[in-house]
This record gives structure tokens, C-alpha cells and sequence, in this order.
């Protein structure tokens, strides 16, 4: 989920720091990192005297040489830079709603920490970086960081990902609408492209078999037949439950279960508890964020409003205590959807939903 509940800091615009020098050779990055690139001779490294060219959600990004400065402004698009090894060439992570993904807490400490939330455009500009990728599109738009055009004129190249752009529709003011489910092979392409801009595509393809694999044992391993689930990611007073066809989306199609908020496109509808109520889903799936934007964030809060609340606590799942605890990331579209496809499957079987 993209957008928070207060207002970013006023973008400031410093000196130019740096140019992009265009060069010779060029690495072609397919249509808006939807899957695969077109490969040249050999992997380029950190000093490689080609240009990467990527059409990557609607804008052309090149980048001259794979980055040595780079600054990660959402958690998604820093745990897929960090899962690739490339600590040593990051200065800067920012907005981040739950602790880093196991094993990249000693890689993690090597990078500064911008802002839990939104950093400043100065302040993101004070690392001197070479390169800025972002998970949301908000966050490289009016009211995150700066919108990329910002970038762009000061000579920094910037990386969408194509899971806020791929099939969907952001020009409203909610979190967007997909015209079309999201697959994980929108992420694979994220992992991919990240790969090559940095000159290690041989760490991406590994990744993502490593991602494709857990992916396939968790599908092989379920069969759920009618159960029903709700995805709810936070605020108790107008609580944000996942639509059809995001990260959730994804989680309920490869174990074959139902999400009871299927019949909308948004991406995070705000529903009355009435409605919840209505639906009465056998599972509760629900975000544990660590940030304090909004009301009833973690976990334990969100549980303890349910188990209070007169709508909610009558619910099936609430009396029967039937919650899956996932982090944020993972009903985010990122490397970590992977973990709530395991995590969903394995509580299901927990509470004796398999067939």
C-alpha cells in the first residue's frame, strides 16, 4: 500500500550535482520491466562504458554506468537491491513499514536510513546518488520525494517499479485501480531489471529462480477448496482491505481461495466494517506494520479492535481467532508477496481449512 496519512516535506531544489553522460553501447530494458531485457556481449560491470535504456512506465531511463551511489526510496525496491548484493553500492533507504527481511539485517546496517517515511528531495539529494528507484509511484510524485522529472533534470536517473504501472490506473486519488490482475512475473521483471542496470544479471536470474521455486512449492501443497479470506492493511476508522488483483491478488490465486473483496479493481478499497461483517471471510489476513501513521498499525492492534469491536467481534475468523500475520511488504507487490503466499498456505492448514 503506497500512500500515508500526512503530508511529505515541500520538495527543495539544490545545485545540479551530476550529469548523465551518454555513451557508446547500449542495454535495452523491455517494455516497463514487464520480464526479460535484450541482452548484449557479455554482463556489464560497475565500470562498464555502456548505457542502459529502459522504457520503464511511460519514461525513458538511462543510465551510464551501473550505479555506485544508488538510493532506494521505498523498502520494496531496497530489500530487492539489498537480496541482490548490493549493500556496497547504496547510499540511502527510506519509507519503510516493518524490519527488513530476515538475512539482510547485517547488509541493512551497512546502508543509511534516510527516513522511516518520506526523506526530503535535499536530503536525498545530499547522498550525491547516481540512481533512485521506488516501489510507488507516489513516492516519485507530488506529495512523496519529488516527482521524477526532479531527478531527471539534475542528471539522476530514477527506476519505477512496474507493479504501480503495469495494468494500472493511479490518476485517481485511492491507491489506483488494476485494470488487469498482477502476476508475479511483473516482480520477476523488477528483479531483472534492477539486475541489469547494476551489471549482475546473473544475481537476478538467481533470485528469481530461488523466488519461482518457493512459489511452486507452496502452490503444490494447497488445496483450500472454498475457504475465504480478507486482506486488511490498516486504519481501524476507515480500514484499507485489498481489492481483486494487487499482491493479494496474487496470494489468493496460487492457493485458490477466495478473497471476499474480489468483486472490486481498486487496489485498497476504504470499507465500512458493516460491509466486513456482511462478507464474514474464514480468515483474517492482516498487515503487522511497524510505522505510525495510522490508526490501529500493528498487529496486535488490530486485533484487539476486533475483538472489541460490536460489528467485528461476532465475525467467524474474530471468534475463532483465525488471523494470518503478515508484514506490510508482504501485501505489497515486492520479492516478499512470496512470503505471504507461504505464510497464508501454512495458517491455513493450521486452522484446518485443507481439504
Amino acid at each position: 500500500m503506497s500512500r500515508d496519512a500526512e503530508d511529505s516535506p515541500v520538495p527543495f531544489a539544490p545545485p545540479v550535482r551530476s550529469a548523465v553522460l551518454l555513451v557508446a553501447g547500449v542495454v535495452l530494458l523491455a517494455g516497463c520491466g514487464a520480464g526479460g531485457t535484450t541482452p548484449s556481449s557479455g554482463a556489464p560491470g560497475p565500470d562498464s562504458g555502456r548505457t542502459v535504456v529502459a522504457d520503464n512506465c511511460g519514461q525513458r531511463v538511462e543510465v551510464d554506468h551501473a550505479p555506485r551511489r544508488a538510493v532506494a526510496l521505498d523498502q520494496g525496491s531496497a530489500e530487492i537491491l539489498l537480496s541482490l548484493g548490493l549493500a556496497d553500492r547504496m547510499v540511502g533507504t527510506a519509507t519503510w513499514t516493518d524490519p527488513v527481511l530476515k538475512g539482510l539485517e547485517q547488509a541493512n546496517s551497512k546502508v543509511p536510513r534516510l527516513a522511516d517515511r518520506y526523506p526530503s528531495f535535499e536530503k536525498v539529494l545530499d547522498t550525491e546518488p547516481d540512481f533512485v528507484s521506488a516501489s510507488f509511484l507516489y513516492t516519485l510524485g507530488k506529495g512523496g520525494v519529488a516527482p521524477r522529472e526532479q531527478f531527471t533534470k539534475l542528471g539522476v536517473p530514477t527506476y519505477l517499479s512496474p507493479t504501480d504501472c503495469v495494468g494500472k490506473d493511479n490518476s485517481g486519488d485511492g491507491d489506483g485501480v488494476r485494470a488487469r490482475p498482477l502476476t508475479m512475473d511483473t516482480v520477476y521483471g523488477e528483479v531483472r531489471d534492477l539486475a541489469r542496470i547494476f551489471g549482475v544479471p546473473e544475481r537476478g536470474e538467481k533470485l528469481v529462480g530461488e523466488l519461482r521455486a518457493r512459489v511452486e512449492r507452496a502452490k503444490a501443497a494447497a488445496d483450500f477448496g472454498e475457504a475465504s479470506v480478507l486482506y486488511w492493511f490498516s486504519d481501524s476508522q476507515g480500514p484499507y482491505m485489498a481489492g481483486c488483483c494487487g499482491a493479494p491478488g496474487i496470494v489468493s490465486g496460487a492457493l485458490g481461495v477466495k478473497n471476499v473483496f474480489d468483486d472490486t479493481k481498486e487496489e485498497w478499497p476504504q470499507i465500512n466494517w458493516e460491509t466486513v461483517a456482511d462478507r464474514d471471510p474464514d480468515v483474517l489476513v492482516i498487515a503487522d506494520l511497524t510505522r505510525k501513521a495510522q490508526s490501529a498499525e500493528s498487529a496486535a492492534k488490530k486485533i484487539e479492535f476486533l475483538e472489541s469491536h460490536p460489528v467485528t467481534r461476532n465475525m467467524t475468523a474474530v471468534k475463532h481467532k483465525r488471523y494470518v500475520i503478515l508484514s506490510g511488504q508482504a501485501m505489497n507487490p515486492t520479492i516478499r508477496t512470496v512470503e505471504g503466499i507461504e505464510k497464508v498456505a501454512a495458517a491455513l492448514k493450521t486452522y484446518g481449512l485443507a481439504k
